[in-house]
């Protein structure tokens, strides 16, 4: 088991590095790294059967989401995106097309486009048949690395509390599966994670 300081230490390592990847990532390879996620994505049977997905817009260097979830709602399918609340939590609206986002600057932090919409409340991730999971990197057991910030571990605590079972999948750029992510109690892994070029399962 990793000590917890040595294991601090490699994620933020870990954090530093990719995130000084992404931000030297050419735009028109950003693009076309958008373009084959959200088809690969796509292909996924829990996203094919899902009535609702829980997801997120993509922002700075992460791998874009933008046309994944336009082809979600495109289909029918009830999209909910977050919105960051003071404590670090996460409220819930959903997604109606491009003109139901909202650009949002958190003191403190970075500016994020929000669903204008009605709020549904922190409980309405309990619905999603899939959750679809930012993140910087995951390893061969499926332990995902966050950006530290607390707000999924939240969401993952409280679909554990209810009892709920969703595809967790986390969306990364190929070189972003790594050989080891180290794991603390609270860990939940992800089924699966999807990249530009493929589809890995953990199950």
């Amino acid at each position: 088991m990793d000590h917890p300081d040595s294991g601090k230490e490699i994620k933020r390592t870990l954090r530093a590095e990719i995130l000084a990847v992404r931000r030297g990532l050419p735009p028109d390879d950003a693009h076309k790294a958008a373009a084959e996620l959200a088809g690969r994505a796509l292909e996924l049977p829990e996203l094919a059967a899902a009535r609702t997905v829980a997801a997120y817009v993509s922002v700075g260097g992460e791998p874009g989401t933008r046309a994944l979830l336009d082809t979600l709602h495109a289909r029918g399918t009830r999209v909910l995106l977050p919105v960051l609340l003071p404590d670090n939590d996460l409220d819930w609206a959903a997604y109606t097309g491009p003109g139901s986002l909202a650009r949002v600057q958190h003191p403190g932090k970075m500016t994020l486009l929000e669903p204008s919409g009605p709020r549904l409340g922190p409980d309405a991730v309990l619905e999603a048949d899939a959750v679809l999971l930012p993140g910087l990197a995951v390893d061969g057991r499926g332990t995902r690395l966050g950006r530290g910030g607390g707000s999924y571990d939240r969401v993952l605590a409280r679909l554990e509390r209810a009892g709920a079972d969703p595809a967790l999948v986390v969306l990364l750029y190929d070189a972003e599966v790594v050989a080891h992510v180290p794991g603390e109690a609270h860990d939940r892994p992800v089924r699966a994670v999807v990249t530009p070029s493929g589809v890995r399962r953990f199950d």
